[in-house]
């Protein structure tokens, strides 16, 4: 590393471009141009306050989605009771004195699953924590299309705002499941053609900052920065944005042909002979349903792992940095994350086994999936194997950081019989698929998440949250967050579906009854355990104790522009000289070597 060092240092001085190359990212302005209110806020084309922007509004959503469920529960664990103190309320649409009625809790089922992927992870996830901190990491001073950027975040709003509009139309809004399966959603009320045209702008929102990701990590990396020089962070937003880019089309022209058979009457997904109410279907027929679902899992497998890789790689930053010690297996991680980019599009029909696929293809289908678990596993020893032996710091990030790896764990595991089409005979749509993919997304990816908002925030604000908060906030949450999907493995072995309105109506599911009444009070429990974290996050904002530039003595590269970064992230161009986490390395005074300190700091 010395003898690379010094090569580096006696190289000729390259004319520097880089005053030119800032100046126009800031969109051919001068740094210090003064912007009016509605261009630095609103409509603004710095990455910083996109990021801040995708994240509040990812955070409402999030909100908004939780609030959902929380009103799913009630009839869940109550059926046919009223609904306390709101359920006056609603519109006659939704609830009849009270009680809530079946189309209504199709709606909520249906936009509580949108709203939560689409509207809230997966923008607070990439759009948030990426658009803020890869270029920071990458030491670019803004991402390579500014103005894209800019529209991305845009037309996300919009299609946030026209689906929840829906619930506002005749019908109310989407009721055919998250996954919008036809035929069903082919006659479904007007809520449903709102869904397509707000997933239309979410798609094409997705589309233009995964472009925006792939360009600045490729082309605006600052000197020394070499690919395997990239902390981890930024190689998780990296195959993610390949996901996005290369999966999300084939939804996109699923949803236009969707469009077209509810508006135009064509039938792309319409088969023929289709009895509603009691009579047969006029439509000119053969269209086959099986065709959304290929369109719609072809996408939204690789979507799991969006979900998933970011937070990984935050994840990752995390434990290395208050392990205080460099990540074990850089390289495998990397490896491990590109592997599962490539298998995620190998995978989608092991959601589809019991649409009669045959045994050849159910086959290898079990085979690639079984394969794609193994990457995984890969990631959690490693971050495993980081903290032995480790100085362990254990603040509140770190808390959440170290619940992700068995909540992830226990999501990942629950998903292996899932991949087996003689497991998943018994197991398809029952309770059991619920308690799984929320072990990898709630307790999962969004553990991950609010780490790095405890992580990130002094970057962000110059302060930093309350530990007491932040660790009652932690604590609660992960004891009423397990209180709710565990027992749902038990409901789904018991063979109860996932799509019941009333479950007490089915001799099977009412032995699990009782459970049910349990998960719905660690839900409302969760909702009260989330009012720590918005005391802190908006007190801390005003009243948080002030930090300097990196009271985390961490390693990469946005620790080196100030707290929290101006316009063009750092006051001059920085430098590279080595890896991003050369933390305890040997014969240095402090347990931690910045990227951008010579050798000399």
């Amino acid at each position: 590393m010395n003898s690379e060092l010094g090569s580096t240092l006696k190289r000729p001085k390259r004319p520097d471009k880089s005053n030119h190359k800032m100046e126009s990212l800031m969109g051919g302005r001068r740094e210090n141009e003064k912007l009016p209110f509605w261009r630095r806020y609103i409509f603004s084309q710095d990455h910083k306050v996109i990021g801040i922007q995708y994240g509040i509004t990812g955070l409402c959503f999030l909100l908004f989605g939780f609030t959902l469920m929380m009103l799913m529960r009630w009839q869940l664990a109550y059926p046919g009771k009223p609904l306390p103190l709101i359920g006056q309320f609603f519109p006659e649409t939704a609830m009849i004195s009270g009680i809530m009625l079946p189309e209504f809790y199709n709606q909520l089922g249906a936009m509580h699953g949108t709203i939560m992927v689409f509207l809230g992870v997966v923008p607070l996830a990439v759009g948030g924590f990426g658009n803020y901190f890869l270029p920071l990491q990458v030491g670019a001073p803004d991402m390579a299309f500014p103005k894209l950027n800019m529209v991305s975040y845009w037309f996300y709003f919009v299609g946030g705002v026209v689906m929840i509009a829906s619930f506002f139309v005749p019908g109310g809004a989407a009721q055919s499941g998250w996954t919008s399966y036809p035929p069903l959603a082919d006659i479904a009320p007007t809520g449903q053609t709102l869904w397509l045209v707000g997933m239309a702008f979410l798609i094409n929102s997705s589309l233009l900052g995964s472009l925006n990701f792939i360009v600045t990590t490729v082309q605006l990396r600052t000197e020394g920065m070499s690919f395997f020089r990239l902390p981890f962070f930024v190689w998780a937003q990296f195959v993610t944005a390949f996901l996005l880019l290369l999966a999300f089309p084939p939804l996109m022209a699923a949803a236009v042909l969707q469009l077209m058979d509810r508006l135009a009457h064509t039938s792309f997904f319409m088969p023929s002979g289709l009895v509603v109410a009691g009579k047969v279907l006029e439509a000119s027929g053969g269209g086959n349903p099986l065709l959304w679902q290929h369109l719609f899992w072809f996408l939204a497998h690789p979507e799991v792992y969006v979900l998933i890789l970011p937070a990984m790689g935050i994840v990752a930053e995390i434990i290395t940095c208050n392990t205080r010690k460099p990540i074990y297996g850089y390289k495998a991680l990397v490896y491990s994350a590109l592997f599962i980019g490539f298998m995620s599009f190998l995978v989608w029909a092991h959601h589809m086994y019991l649409t009669g696929m045959g045994t050849k293809m159910s086959a290898f289908f079990q085979i690639t999936t079984m394969i794609i678990s193994i990457p995984s596993v890969i990631v959690l020893t490693t971050m495993v194997l980081t903290l032995w032996g480790g100085s362990i710091r254990f603040n509140t990030p770190m808390l959440f950081a170290i619940a992700f790896l068995p909540m992830f764990g226990i999501g990942g595991l629950t998903g292996l019989p899932l991949g087996l089409a003689a497991a998943d005979i018994h197991l398809h749509d029952t309770y059991y698929v619920i308690g799984h993919f929320h072990y990898v997304v709630a307790p999962g990816t969004i553990f991950a998440l609010f780490a790095g908002i405890y992580h990130w925030f002094p970057k962000i604000t110059g302060r930093r949250m309350s530990e007491t908060l932040g660790k009652i906030h932690f604590w609660s949450s992960l004891a009423f967050i397990n209180g709710i999907f565990m027992p749902m493995f038990l409901q789904g072995l018991a063979g109860v579906s996932r799509r019941l309105f009333d479950p007490t109506q089915y001799a099977h599911a009412l032995s699990t009854q009782p459970l049910n009444v349990f998960i719905s009070i660690c839900a409302w429990l969760l909702g009260l355990a989330q009012i720590p974290f918005i005391l802190n996050f908006f007190g801390s904002l005003f009243w948080g104790r002030r930090t300097g530039q990196n009271p985390w003595e961490a390693t990469t590269l946005e620790w080196a522009a100030p707290s929290p970064p101006p316009h063009g992230n750092f006051p001059k161009p920085v430098r590279v000289y080595r890896g991003p986490y050369e933390y305890s390395a040997p014969g240095r005074k402090k347990d931690f070597w910045p990227q951008n300190a010579l050798e000399a700091d």
